[in-house]
This record gives structure tokens, sequence and C-alpha cells, in this order.
């Protein structure tokens, strides 16, 4: 197993900007000094606690701070941006990168963010296939272009200048295009089918019960059958809220403090989807009573925290439930404490993941 990087962010609401912004920078070099294999970073327009608002410009802005980490848009939030203008932007960042590019991609799921661009009462998922489809025949295709969508359309015939290079929209530098993956936040998501069937790979989110994150396997499978091509194990990539400290005691108490970043993530996103009739989310069963569902149930079954030893026994736990995958997302939280946030990340690459590893082995081995 693999060790990855996903963080949204979230930080509190009154949180100097300029610090949050430095903290998350400084995660990502960590997570690329320490060998974490790839790293994402989400976007949002219009959230105080989320409050990268570009992940193509904060990827530019680490680019060269990082070595050998692939960075990824975790995600571009696709009805929101023009295609032409997504297509140049990323191919641009594909070329700083050297190549170390994954485009992330999907609908966008903060409502405030499609309210602000005008297209709340849109069909999102209509638009985000549209402009990815753009995106890719722009990059595949030759200029001038003349690209007819129903909700854009793009063309620079009139003013195609080929001699001095005017009318072109700049192609990656990965070929065809960069590895594109989708994050999975419903259960059972037919977006995971779709998204395999066409070549690319599903991301299951750290907010999901284990039974939903189970639940993306057998439809990534059914799209792979669809295209065409192997359901590899080592393709599927699952985030989770993971905190590791030298002690139990003081892992429990980071993780479970009301006012700590573990919660106070889960607070944020609770009050978001329970608001937005999503509060299925967190559930453990499809016929569990909304009542039921508790800021304190979520944290407990969505959280591990531990010791190296510990830590790496509920992860080992963790993927038993929910099935063999290639890359775990340590998910980045607020740095709180910064020593035990960067000790943290330390722990989990020094020791538990080579615990995991090894018991995973021990686990095939049981099996056959």
């Amino acid at each position: 197993m693999k060790l990855g990087f996903f963080t949204m962010p979230m930080h509190p609401i009154d949180k100097d900007w300029r610090v949050s912004l430095a903290e998350d920078r400084e995660a990502f070099q960590l997570a690329d000094e320490l060998g974490f294999t790839e790293g994402y970073v989400g976007e949002h327009t219009t959230d105080r606690a989320e409050n990268i608002t570009s992940c193509i410009a904060f990827i530019a802005w680490i680019a060269a701070a990082t070595k050998r980490i692939k960075l990824g848009t975790g995600t571009i939030n696709m009805p929101n941006i023009h295609p032409a203008a997504l297509a140049a932007n990323m191919a641009m960042l594909d070329h700083m990168l050297e190549g170390r590019l994954i485009f992330g991609i999907s609908p966008g799921g903060l409502l405030s963010d499609a309210e602000a661009f005008g297209n709340l009462d849109a069909n999102r998922n209509e638009m985000f296939l549209e402009a990815i489809n753009q995106v890719l025949q722009i990059w595949r295709g030759e200029a001038p272009y003349n690209i007819k969508g129903k909700y854009w359309n793009i063309t620079t015939e009139r003013h195609f200048i080929p001699e001095i290079g005017q009318g072109f929209i700049a192609r990656p530098l990965q070929q065809p295009h960069p590895p594109i993956v989708v994050t999975a936040v419903a259960p059972f998501s037919k977006g995971v089918t779709e998204a395999a069937a066409r070549g690319w790979d599903p991301i299951s989110a750290n907010f999901l019960m284990p039974a939903w994150v189970k639940s993306h396997w057998p439809k990534y499978v059914e799209g792979c059958e669809r295209g065409g091509r192997a359901a590899d194990p080592a393709n599927w990539r699952v985030a989770k809220s993971v905190f590791v400290a030298r002690d139990a005691a003081r892992a429990k108490a980071y993780a479970t403090d009301p006012d700590g970043p573990y919660v106070n993530y889960y607070r944020s996103l609770f009050t978001k989807l329970k608001k937005n009739g999503r509060i299925e989310l967190f559930k453990t069963r499809r016929d569990q009573p909304d009542d039921e569902v508790t800021l304190e149930s979520i944290c407990d079954r969505l959280i591990i925290h531990g010791t190296p030893d510990s830590v790496a026994d509920q992860l080992l736990a963790f993927q038993q439930e929910v099935g063999t995958f290639g890359t775990l997302l340590y998910a980045g939280k607020d740095w709180k404490d910064r020593e035990l946030g960067r000790d943290s990340m330390i722990l989990m690459t020094e020791k538990v993941m080579p615990l995991v590893n090894a018991g995973t082995g021990m686990q095939s081995n049981a099996a056959e």
C-alpha cells in the first residue's frame, strides 16, 4: 500500500489566512520530504474554513518547493470554470511540474459556490461532463477550434494566426493527458462506474462510512469491464482521517478534543451535509434513523487515532472491512498544534506504513 496526502483543507474561520496557507504549503513540503507518493488539494470560492480558492494556484505556488510528490487537483469543480481556461491552465501546470500532475475533477459539492457561479439550479452533472469532454477535445484536437456545447462554445477561428502562434490552446506535457481521478462521495456511486469506463480512477472520500467505501469497488469493477480494462486495486485510492502520536493518551486527547482540528473538521462537514440532505453519508446503514447520526458517532467511526502499533492495526482492520486498495490518502487537518501535526505525518511514514504493509503481506499469505 502506498501513502498519499489529501487536504480539503479545513481551518478555523478566524485563523489568519496567511498562516493557514503557509501551514498547508508546509504540509505538502513535508509530505514530499517523507516520500508520500501523491498529494491532492481541494478548492472552494465561498468558504472561510475550506479557504483554498484555487487548487491550480496553490499547486503552482508549491510546484518548485516539491521535488518528487505527484500533485493533484482535489478537485477542480468543473461547472465553475470555462473549459478553455481550464485546459490552458492545467496544461501549463503540468509543464511546471515536469509531468507530476494528476487531474482530479468533480461537479462540485459546495452549494454556496454553485450559487455564486449561477449554476445552483442547473444540471451540474451535465455541465461537468460537457466541461471535461471539451477539455479533452481541446487537448487532442488541432487549432483553430470550433467546439459547440449546451453550456460553452469554444472557437478561435476568426482570429487564428498560426504563423505567430495565435489561436492555440496549450497541451499538457503528459500525453494524451495527465491521469484523471474522481472523488467518490456517494454510496454505490454511479460516477465511479462511469469514470472507470473512461479509464479514470476513483478516490473514496474520508468522510464516508466504511460500508459506503466498500460499495465503490464493485462499481469500479463494473466500469472497468465496460471499458475493457482490468480492475486493479492498485488504482483505488482511499482517504482516511488519521492521527498518530507517540502515546495513546495524547493521541486520544488531540483527536477527540471538541475544539480540536479533527472534531471541528467533522462538525463542519456534518453541518453542511445535514443541511443539504446528505446525512446518509454518515449512516452505517441506509435505514438508520436520522436522529441516530450524531457528531460523536461520526467521529468515533471515522477518526483513526493512537500509537503507531494501534493505528496500523486499525488500518489493517479497515482494509479488511472495505477491501484491498492501492493508496491510502492521509487526510490533512489544521495544525492547531504544529509539532503534533508534523509528528503524526512523520510517524505515519516511518512507523505505521511499514507495519501496515507487513500486515497486508501476512493477510495475503493467510488467504492463500
